[in-house]
């Protein structure tokens, strides 16, 4: 619905609204999600005639009727999960929260959930706001935003647009995603609440806690909220992974590596909000939000290469290089985010003005990027056994520290930042056409984003040739560095590395000898991307017609600056240029009778290029290798179709259905310049490329309903289901030499599930809540094979399914004990190249439980 429309409503709620419990939110999020907050017109009736003094507890059936109407209502395509649907499931963040509705996906890191993929689009093709202002992205090269910097206890609520309105940006292709914090005004009045628990992980036995605490306070007559949050967790794990990197070629192996990972995460956020709403129609905001996430991370292997035969068969002995080696580097990740504004009504016409500021750093301190030990002489009698999860076995000396010297140390440290300014004022009214009613709204927009990457990199070797990179004189035994045994199931490791130790071994030498040009120059860069735009929309309500229609226009101005490495040195290199896109937009929704609508939406979309392929960097290895930045490429433009129908269950649920397309132009991707133009005499010039053009075909389908018309005790039931079905294609092609032309083909979009499915069954009755909750998405492309036109190199992430439970006992009415199990079926992460059995990447990470007492006061 129109914002003016949602901001009178959000005005005729009194301070008393009942609240929703999660599992009526739950339900709601599972068939598609409400359009609004809970707060909204279909429940404000009913909720004035409540004297003030009243407390109300409203059954989750009446809540659900109300979300859903407010749903059914809505303009655009939306789904949202709520604070308390988020507190139901065990999500540990915002991505994983969001990977219960309907067409999104999640990508996990480690076994948790990092980057979202809506619709068949990857993560960095959906945009992130913070209380209504962009979200940049933390990663040096990426536009994607990793949500699990974002704790989920924390969030009020989280709304993924699937249709983008003409007052929004548009850059999403697939969805956008708008976290929004708590403020004082989304509460009946005062409130108080506090939770603490603790996780214990089965991979590692380990124990981490976790605590938070929300607050919420109205002043002056009711004029002033004010809300705080801050949020806290700390999680020890592990896992245990093998991979081969796709070292496969006629189903015999040329490498692998056994990865033993030890990784502690924190999460700490802090939000304040202020609201000051001196009389009807005026109101004044200060949101704020603060957001960091650290990943301390020990990664332990042992490295087979260099294969005598070149490649090996399963279960047949060989003779190969072995060596240990350590990675152990902490990053953290921050981002803050101010935005304040206000309204003001004057008669029919409103004006709405704001302004932000957000900034995302990712800073990694000096960390070992490579410790490197090889053993004396190749070692024989190697093997091993099965494709899909290898298993190394071989002689003791394989695990012997005795065995293995220090063959080098590569340091590393990195910052990258990334900040988005902006301003935007709106002006509307509304209007009466006879027996139709009408809104019209304008606006403009100014965002100014700056994005930087500094890399620094040194690396020791035992050679002399080169002053300042020799690690000097000493023991170079791997048994001077190593520390308690590893506990790892894939094969036989012996003791870990010590990184303190190895970092002592070159602590005090000289860093401008052995700082690594090309490494700390060609990954150096700084962007500015400044976007200004202006919009125009209209709506009507004619009968049982709700229509809108509006144009969209941004005008972009890019500019890069970079360096080129070659054997000749450093030159800087910089590009820039301008574009403007206008992007029309029409949404429609017929009301059939009082539970059913049929939707239309035709909308248009925008997402530039990533920054790394941006990047103006030349790197000229050698006379015939090359890899080479393109800040030519031309933004990505989709044209997208939705058609949709909803009916309401009775009170008691909902079914929808929608089906959508999306054509893009420009689609970019890695591509070898190899053998035309300036690298007609290359073997390999790595660069980036737009496609003509791509195709995303999808349906949505949603069901749940309360079961309240079987007999007790079985009308506590509550069962919900969503699943989309996706077929996303985009044509690549690369130069052949041979051929002297070039040649193409067609792919399936990188990230892209076809299947994904949510299966939900709940039971609320009493002081008892529990949920079982399955996620389930089938494999999808990773990456692209080396030479792109081999689809039988291609690298996939296998299906994968995930099972979380959790139980929550409500003690008495202020406080509630809940248990939560994650990945009850111990679900693993298993990327494969061309088929099934052959493995790139295997990771196991266990289950996790959970175990908190949360309180309320108010």
């Amino acid at each position: 619905m129109n914002s003016d429309k949602q901001q009178q409503r959000q005005r005729a709620v009194p301070a008393r609204l009942p609240r929703l419990s999660f599992i009526a939110f739950g339900i709601l999020q599972l068939c598609g999600g409400a359009a609004h907050a809970a707060d909204s017109a279909a429940g404000a009736s009913e909720a004035s005639a409540i004297p003030a003094d009243t407390v109300v507890i409203a059954g989750q059936r009446s809540s659900m009727k109300r979300a859903l109407a407010a749903q059914q209502k809505a303009d655009n395509i939306v789904s949202i999960v709520s604070s308390d649907d988020i507190g139901g499931l065990p999500d540990k963040n915002a991505a994983e929260a969001l990977a219960r509705l309907p067409g999104v996906a999640v990508q996990r890191d480690q076994g948790e959930g990092r980057y979202i993929v809506v619709r068949g689009m990857g993560p960095d093709y959906n945009a992130v706001t913070i209380n209504g202002a962009s979200v940049p992205s933390p990663e040096a090269g990426r536009r994607a935003v990793a949500l699990d910097v974002l704790p989920a206890g924390l969030i009020r609520s989280l709304e993924v647009s699937k249709t983008l309105m003409p007052d929004q940006d548009a850059n999403s292709l697939g969805g956008s995603v708008d976290v929004k914090a708590l403020s004082a005004f989304d509460l009946p009045g005062t409130a108080l609440s506090f939770h603490a628990g603790a996780s214990r992980d089965q991979n590692t036995g380990k124990t981490s806690p976790n605590a938070g605490a929300l607050w919420a306070e109205r002043f002056l007559d009711g004029k002033l909220g004010v809300a705080a949050g801050i949020s806290g967790e700390r999680r020890k794990f592990g896992s245990d992974n093998v991979e081969t990197g796709g070292a496969w070629s006629g189903g015999k192996l040329s490498g692998l590596e056994m990865r033993n990972y030890l990784p502690e995460r924190e999460r700490n956020a802090l939000a304040l909000n202020l609201d000051y709403r001196p009389q009807a129609g005026q109101s004044l905001f200060l949101r704020t939000f603060v957001s960091e996430f650290s990943d301390d991370e020990v990664r332990d292997r042992l490295s087979i290469s260099n294969i005598g035969g070149d490649h090996v068969a399963p279960d047949t002995p060989f003779t190969a290089r072995a060596e240990r080696r350590l990675r152990q580097r902490k990053y953290t990740q921050r981002i803050t985010s101010a935005v304040t504004g206000g309204e003001a009504r004057f008669g029919e016409w409103k004006l709405a003005a704001s302004g932000g500021a957000s900034r995302a750093t990712e800073v990694t301190p000096e960390s070992i990027n490579d410790g490197r030990f090889r053993a004396s002489s190749n070692v024989a009698g190697l093997r091993f056994s099965g494709t899909e999860v290898p298993r190394l076995s071989g002689p003791a000396s394989l695990s012997d520290p005795a065995s293995y010297k220090l063959q080098g140390i590569t340091l590393q440290a990195r910052d990258s930042a990334d900040a988005e300014r902006h301003v935007r004022v709106d002006l509307g009214r509304s209007l009466a056409l006879g027996q139709a009613a009408a809104d019209v709204k304008g606006g403009i927009k100014i965002s100014r984003r700056s994005k930087e990457n500094d890399t620094e990199q040194w690396g020791y070797t035992s050679s002399k040739a080169t002053s300042g990179n020799y690690w000097g004189p000493g023991a170079v035994g791997m048994s001077g560095f190593t520390q308690g045994a590893l506990d790892y199931p894939f094969a036989s490791l012996g003791p870990g590395l010590d990184a303190a130790a190895i970092r002592a071994r070159v602590s005090g030498l000289d860093r401008a000898g052995a700082r690594l040009t090309e490494e700390s120059n060609l990954d150096d860069f700084s962007m500015d991307e400044d976007i200004d735009s202006a919009y125009l929309q209209a709506g009507a309500d004619i009968g049982r017609w709700r229509l809108l229609a509006g144009m969209r226009h941004e005008r972009t101005s890019f500019a890069a600056r970079g360096r080129q490495v070659s054997e000749d040195g450093l030159q800087p290199l910089s590009r820039s240029k301008s574009y403007s896109n206008w992007l029309p937009n029409v949404q429609a929704r017929f009301d059939i009778d009082k539970d059913t609508s049929v939707r239309a939406a035709w909308t248009n979309a925008v997402v530039r290029a990533n920054f790394s392929q941006l990047a103006p960097g030349i790197s000229l290895a050698s006379n015939t290798e090359a890899v080479i930045g393109n800040p030519d490429l031309k933004p990505l433009e989709a044209s997208n179709l939705d058609l949709g129908i909803e009916r309401m269950l009775g009170a008691d649920g909902a079914m929808s259905a929608y089906l959508y397309s999306k054509d893009i132009k420009n689609f970019s991707y890695t591509t070898d310049l190899a053998g035309s133009g300036a690298w007609a005499g290359y073997t390999t010039a790595t660069s980036y490329a737009n496609g003509d053009k791509a195709r995303v075909n999808g349906i949505e389908l949603a069901y749940s309903q309360s079961l309240r018309m079987l007999p007790a005790p079985w009308n506590g039931i509550i069962v919900g289901a969503n699943a989309s079905f996706n077929d996303a294609k985009a044509t690549i092609g690369r130069f052949d030499k041979a051929s002297g032309g070039q040649l193409t083909r067609q792919i399936r979009l990188p990230g892209q599930s076809k299947r994904i499915l949510n299966l939900m069954l709940g039971y609320e009755s009493g002081p008892l809540s529990t949920r079982l909750a399955l996620n389930r998405k089938s494999s999808y492309l990773l990456e692209v094979a080396d030479d792109m036109l081999d689809a039988s190199q291609d690298r996939y992430v296998d299906a994968q399914r995930q099972v979380d439970f959790s139980l929550g006992y409500q003690i008495n009415k202020r406080v509630q004990l809940v248990f939560e199990g994650i990945n009850l079926n111990n679900q693993t992460y298993y990327v494969y190249q061309g088929t099934k059995p052959y493995n790139v990447q295997y990771e196991q990470y266990g289950r996790t439980f959970k175990l908190s007492l949360k309180a309320n006061f108010f």
